[in-house]
């Protein structure tokens, strides 16, 4: 039986000729068209739309978040960026935020609260550098009155989890080395960064990556890392469970080059042991959950599930009724935004 590509080209050297082209002229065309129907730069390997495609040369066509935008000072809010190298062997960077001059001159002796936050987009797109994600560094930083730490982690596919995981451990290092008074490190930590109270927060895949920082940090990081991170914001997070629709499952093995199943603690921490839960060293955490998310059931089950494992901290969970996924990114002005960023600022400064 003739496979379909055959059969495609066939018919497509039919209709060309009935066209109206000579034969030699429907030739050329048709020998272009099995080049490209076996050229493995152009043979799709994964469909992840609308985020990507990678193609079987391991090319991959990102369709959103690769517009960069350079640090500045901002305008509107006088908040100021500037971009570092966290790790040379990796080309791990990150963009750091500092509030206005008169902020932190007002900041308690000019030491602020450390945010370390991670972006959303599916562990596949979108940077610390895009537009929208430093339009919202430089309000949040405004409006919390950080030092934000915003990681340019590593995507899959060209480097699948756990790689950005090890990207977070490493920026978590970077900046409680760096935020130590009077080290010699990054000026803006060293001078205004306070490295005993440092918050770690994330959207969507950034979510995800800010809670297993946290685990992380619980299990091996030793009494700095424990004792310095005081809460855990997880706005909308990236969670699945064991049984899902066989498009997510693909998705996250694609996400993890198949190393972990959908029912692994990473992306289904509902799973874990109610002593892993304990071990988690933020004293509070915040879950916020838009009422359209289809992960919504599985944000729910993380704070039912912290509840109810005897760990000795505050869970709040923060709830928008009739928006979706991550909506609090791109429209800022908004009323349900503007509350969803005010309650996490007040999450970082203690109400």
């Amino acid at each position: 039986m003739a496979s379909p590509v055959l059969l495609l080209v066939a018919a497509l050297c039919a209709l060309l000729v009935a066209a109206g082209e000579t034969k030699e002229e429907a030739a050329v065309e048709v020998s272009a068209f099995r080049s490209r129907a076996t050229d493995p730069n152009m043979e799709v390997k994964f469909d992840f739309s609308p985020f990507l495609i990678q193609y079987k040369s391991g090319r991959v066509q990102r369709f959103m978040g690769t517009t960069f935008v350079p640090p500045s000072l901002d305008a509107r809010t006088g908040v100021a960026s500037k971009d570092v190298i966290v790790d040379q062997g990796t080309g791990l960077r990150a963009r750091i935020y500092r509030p206005s001059r008169r902020a932190v001159v007002g900041g308690g002796g000019g030491r602020l609260p450390v945010l370390l936050y991670f972006h959303g987009g599916a562990f596949v797109v979108e940077s610390a550098f895009d537009p929208v994600y430093h339009s919202y560094l430089n309000a949040l930083t405004a409006r919390a009155g950080v030092v934000a730490v915003s990681v340019n982690y590593r995507l899959a596919p060209e480097h699948p989890l756990p790689a950005a995981y090890d990207d977070a451990w490493a920026a978590l290092a970077w900046v409680l080395e760096n935020a130590r008074h009077g080290a010699g490190g990054e000026p803006w930590l060293s001078k205004h960064g306070d490295a005993s109270r440092l918050f770690l927060a994330g959207d969507s895949a950034g979510g995800n990556i800010a809670h297993n920082l946290a685990m992380r940090a619980g299990q091996q990081g030793g009494g700095a890392a424990r004792t310095a991170i005081r809460g855990v914001a997880l706005l909308d997070p990236y969670f699945l469970g064991r049984y899902v629709s066989p498009g997510a499952g693909r998705a996250w093995g694609f996400i993890c080059a198949g190393r972990y199943g959908t029912g692994h603690p990473y992306v289904n921490p509902a799973a874990l042991p109610a002593a892993a839960w304990r071990a988690l060293p933020p004293p509070r955490v915040l879950m916020t959950v838009s009422g359209q998310d289809r992960l919504g059931p599985f944000q729910r089950a993380y704070v039912d599930s912290l509840r109810g494992s005897g760990w000795r901290g505050e869970a709040r969970l923060y709830v928008t009724p009739g928006e979706g996924h991550c909506y609090f990114l791109n429209n800022l002005a908004s009323p349900k935004a503007a509350m969803h960023m005010a309650t996490l600022a007040a999450f970082i400064n203690g109400s």
